[in-house]
């Protein structure tokens, strides 16, 4: 019984939102040592979804460069998993028929944030590879942490998880235009970013529903409540384990030449926050709930930063990729901060209960208001 309690205690502590800030800047810290020591940035990065093929093929061979690249997969399985344990099919399809919601998403994924980002590249960034990282790396809307950055500002999963399948098919056909179009003549592999969507989305989405669906029929919605803070420290500890992995990608690079990440902060930083900010005043102002509106919000937001890693490694130059590298290092901490200041506004924006400081599971909310 008391260590039942001090197990229950040491979750809730995990999953108290005001000291998620020190865990993250812990992990960053602890991801900058371990890149420091390790000298991880000399190993050339096989991407991810290689080493996964090479696992399944029986031909994986146990070097740094490819466990090193299997970090970021784990981590981010690890994140996505319990989120998606609540996603219930049914509200799947209610999510669905939700035009406003959904055409807010389409116009800020596809029309302006590529171009945003273009204009910051060419405003902050000088180094013309740096700043071919920098567009690259606005192309895509994100497929992955979005929607677990909406489930720690307890929003409609339901929802993200609809935008995101739509968004992945839609850059699967876009982004060879748009890198063309702002970038120049690039030749990649697009089932690239089709095998990114079956890995960061397709696995945990299927793993999540087949759990809940076992536990919901053994022991009904009590047994999946019981489980919930558990899954939740899962997700919190797999977003620790994938700042860790990605600092530690670049960990003594940060150390070495911190002006490069610097000067990618500046835009990114501006990019994130502008982006969220207005979708969030629109969302409210065109009358969506909350829940609804932090869905829409992060789906605008953020960027796929699998989808640009894995390009710029097979089609750029390692200066591009190292740009690519380094966005995430900037956008988690960045959205982390939106998920709290989210849940902050929400009295004053929409009314309801304050913002509740921990990260407890999601109430999905019926669209379409």
């Amino acid at each position: 019984m008391e260590r039942r309690r001090v197990t229950a205690r040491l979750l809730a502590r995990l999953e108290d939102f005001r000291l998620l800030p020190i865990f993250v800047v812990a992990s960053m810290a602890i991801g900058i040592v371990l890149g420091n020591v390790l000298s991880i940035s000399d190993f050339s990065l096989t991407p991810p979804i290689d080493a996964i093929k090479a696992i399944a093929a029986g031909t994986f061979e146990p070097t740094v460069s490819n466990a090193i690249s299997l970090g970021v997969p784990i981590g981010l399985f690890l994140m996505m998993y319990p989120a998606m344990t609540n996603v219930r099919l049914t509200e799947v399809g209610e999510a669905f028929r939700a035009p406003r919601q959904l055409a807010v998403v389409l116009v800020f994924n596809f029309v302006v944030a590529p171009f945003f980002m273009l204009l910051l590249a060419n405003v902050f960034i000088a180094d013309p590879e740096l700043r071919t990282g920098l567009i690259l790396y606005g192309l895509a809307p994100c497929i992955a942490m979005v929607i677990i950055f909406t489930y720690l500002a307890k929003g409609n999963v339901p929802m993200a998880l609809v935008f995101v399948a739509l968004d992945s098919v839609i850059q699967m056909l876009l982004i060879p235009v748009y890198a063309r179009l702002l970038i120049g003549d690039v030749s990649f592999d697009v089932r690239v970013v089709a095998e990114s969507v079956v890995l960061y989305l397709g696995l945990p989405l299927v793993a999540g529903v087949l759990t809940r669906r076992a536990v919901v029929r053994r022991g009904g919605e009590a047994a999946m409540d019981r489980l919930k803070p558990g899954l939740n420290a899962v997700s919190i500890l797999g977003l620790l384990f994938t700042l860790i992995v990605m600092f530690a990608l670049k960990g003594d690079l940060i150390l070495r030449r911190p002006l490069i990440v610097v000067e990618m902060a500046v835009p990114m930083a501006i990019f994130f926050f502008t982006m969220f900010t207005i979708v969030f005043l629109i969302s409210a102002r065109l009358g969506f709930a909350y829940e609804d509106a932090v869905a829409v919000a992060f789906n605008s937001t953020g960027r796929d930063f699998e989808i640009a890693i894995a390009i710029a490694i097979t089609a750029f130059s390692p200066t591009v990729a190292l740009a690519t590298v380094v966005g995430p290092l900037i956008e988690v901490p960045v959205m982390l901060a939106l998920v709290w200041g989210a849940m902050r506004f929400r009295p004053r924006l929409f009314g309801g209960p304050a913002a509740d400081r921990s990260t407890g599971a999601t109430t999905a909310v019926v669209p379409g208001r």
